[in-house]
């Protein structure tokens, strides 16, 4: 027995020498002024002589090194592996707030000399309240000391708050501003819900996925907490003015300590307590956009490049063709509307495919705005793809800026399906040879009768009808200059054939269970929609502007209603869980038929004199 435990050792021992030698230091993570914190050098698998550890400015040792050895062995799918640690700890005293930096240690094992990286911490300054004189002041609560977190003490508004935060004061309609929801606190958290989620309204968001945990101190206030960020989003504004997000309201547990004597020893226990706490209400300023806005800027705000590729050299006559429209930048990416480009008369042309994809970095969102225009040419020939301008404004430089995407000249030949020049000539010699008739003789009774065609009833039924025709050119031509210089009209004209194309996209998502993505698309095609439909800027609709200028085109107000619900309802999906396909499927319907009921509405005529 004991030839075999040996024999393990020794095992062990080689598997030891063959790891990795690492010296590295472990700096601590939450230092307060006046208290005293630990700086770990560890050395791994080895063992070490001669340590030589740095001085730190601004903080006191107080002893050390002090020792600690750990070694573990495991056997994997038969495979042993061995580590060992040796940690020399130095305690130390924070003298002074401020930002300290741990210099290289040096020690030497196996005859190398290992050094560690620098690496710097912060040391936070003591709450105000223990400098303070007075005893009621010094037994405040401190983030650090549980012997101040008994339960006699009132869990005050100072001593677990939420804060709403936001990245700037001032913005441009629907630049990117970040807003963080941060928990403040110096007790333990055992639990957390929040009843009421603070409202946007007037704002797009984008939420950033996080995971909530009490890991970070930060000062504010005179004071040091425990923090964690509840929420992180990028928010867009929608209109101008003062906005505010107004305050949520929060259940949470907090954990107090209550002293209990064990005779010889004393000894803390938990006791839990619940409190509610409302964050406060944080406004903005939003600034309008300039004026006069260039003529086709359709809301892009941030910073953008742009890219257009024609697929394929050759075209033909009935076969599919496609054009790329690439928009990439950092800004509202998620909200753009698909360009209009200039196709020839000549083309069929087939529903936009979008596909957008972004992320947020930083406080902003950056990504990716693909468009696929699929076309078919139905005639041989030159033709031209006129070149497009995408206007988007900069909040950075205060100007708007116009990208020009190139024209494309392309040659279309026949394809197959397209009739040939030599069947057209056959069978125009065909047509010929029917003006040639066999000659009849015989008597054929003629007769001498000469009338003017002037005087006949068809020759002036069809001189009314080509005058007819004439004017009812004149009409139809005015009438498409008109439609053409009327942006509004053209807008208002396709409003519901753009909101439909939007919905089979929330249709798809919808099919596919994917909850946020059709909510997004949902939102997308109804303020697009109503957009389009009452001809005001998507950054100036808000519910209120909505439900009066419904009530102007004659809509009722049940219809109204139900079309803001259904706003509502998508706005508040993003913080809930994931609804069931029946739900959206509801939302989808409500939706389509509000739409339906609306296409036909015109704005009542103003009878004021």
């Amino acid at each position: 027995m004991k030839r075999v435990q040996l024999i393990l050792l020794l095992i062990f021992a080689t598997l030891a020498a063959w790891a990795d030698v690492t010296f590295t230091v472990v700096p601590p993570r939450q230092v307060i002024e006046g208290n005293r914190f630990a700086v770990t050098f560890r050395l791994q698998n080895a063992e070490g002589s001669s340590l030589n550890a740095p001085q730190i400015n601004g903080c006191t040792l107080l002893y050390g090194p002090s020792t600690s050895t750990m070694q573990s062995y495991q056997v994997v799918n038969g495979k042993a592996t061995s580590t060992s640690s040796v940690d020399y700890t130095y305690t130390y005293r924070a003298d002074k707030a401020g930002t300290y930096t741990i210099g290289p240690a040096s020690i030497v094992a196996d005859g190398k000399t290992y050094r560690t990286k620098e690496t710097k911490f912060t040391v936070l300054p003591a709450d105000q309240a223990s400098q303070a004189a007075g005893s009621s002041q010094r037994q405040r609560a401190q983030v650090d000391d549980i012997t101040t977190q008994t339960p006699d003490k009132q869990v005050g508004k100072d001593d677990v708050f939420v804060r709403i935060i936001l990245s700037k004061s001032s913005a441009y309609e629907q630049e990117a501003i970040e807003c963080t929801i941060k928990l403040y606190t110096k007790y333990q958290i055992s639990s957390f819900m929040a009843t009421t989620q603070p409202s946007f309204d007037g704002f797009l968001i984008d939420e950033v996925n996080i995971q909530a945990s009490l890991n970070e101190m930060e000062h504010y206030n005179g004071q040091n907490y425990m923090t964690a960020v509840l929420k992180k989003c990028i928010i867009f504004p929608q209109k101008s003015g003062k906005l505010t997000i107004n305050s949520g309201r929060y259940d949470q547990t907090v954990v107090q300590y209550e002293r209990v004597n064990m005779g010889f020893f004393g000894t803390s226990r938990p006791i839990e307590k619940k409190i509610q706490v409302n964050s406060n209400s944080a406004s903005v300023n939003i600034l309008p956009l300039p004026q006069p806005q260039p003529d086709g800027f359709n809301g892009a705000v941030g910073n953008f490049t742009i890219d257009s590729k024609l697929n394929g050299s050759n075209f033909r006559t009935n076969e599919a063709a496609s054009l790329t429209y690439t928009i990439r930048g950092t800004g509202n990416i998620k909200y753009l509307k698909e360009p209009v480009i200039d196709f020839p008369t000549e083309f069929e042309q087939y529903t936009p495919k979008t596909d957008i994809s972004s992320h947020v970095a930083g406080n902003n969102v950056t990504g990716e705005m693909t468009v696929e225009y699929t076309f078919v040419p139905q005639s041989v020939g030159k033709f031209e793809i006129g070149a497009d301008h995408f206007i988007y404004f900069n909040p950075a430089t205060k100007k708007y800026v116009t990208l020009t995407t190139p024209n494309y000249k392309i040659d279309v030949a026949k394809g197959v399906g397209t009739p040939s020049s030599t069947a057209v000539e056959k069978q125009g010699i065909t047509a010929k040879n029917t003006d040639i008739l066999h000659i009849k003789l015989g008597d054929k009774h003629l007769q001498k009768e000469h009338t003017l065609v002037v005087l006949t009833w068809w020759y002036w039924g069809i001189y009314v009808l080509l005058l007819a025709m004439l004017i009812a050119a004149i009409a139809i031509g005015a009438q498409r200059a008109r439609l053409n210089a009327d942006v509004t009209g053209r807008k208002v004209a396709r409003a519901n054939k753009v909101a439909r194309r939007r919905l089979r996209a929330a249709a798809a998502a919808m099919k596919a269970h994917q909850s946020e993505k059709f909510h997004e698309e949902m939102l997308r095609a109804i303020w697009g929609y109503l957009s389009d439909k009452l001809s005001i800027p998507a950054s100036q609709l808000t519910r209120e502007n909505v439900a009066a200028e419904l009530e102007s085109y004659g809509a009722s107000k049940e219809l109204s209603d139900k079309l803001i619900e259904v706003l509502d309802e998508c706005e508040m999906a993003r913080y809930t869980p994931q609804q069931s396909d029946a739900r959206m499927e509801q939302l989808y319907q409500q939706a389509s038929e509000a739409m339906d009921s609306l296409a036909s509405i015109k704005r009542k005529k103003n009878t004021a004199k």
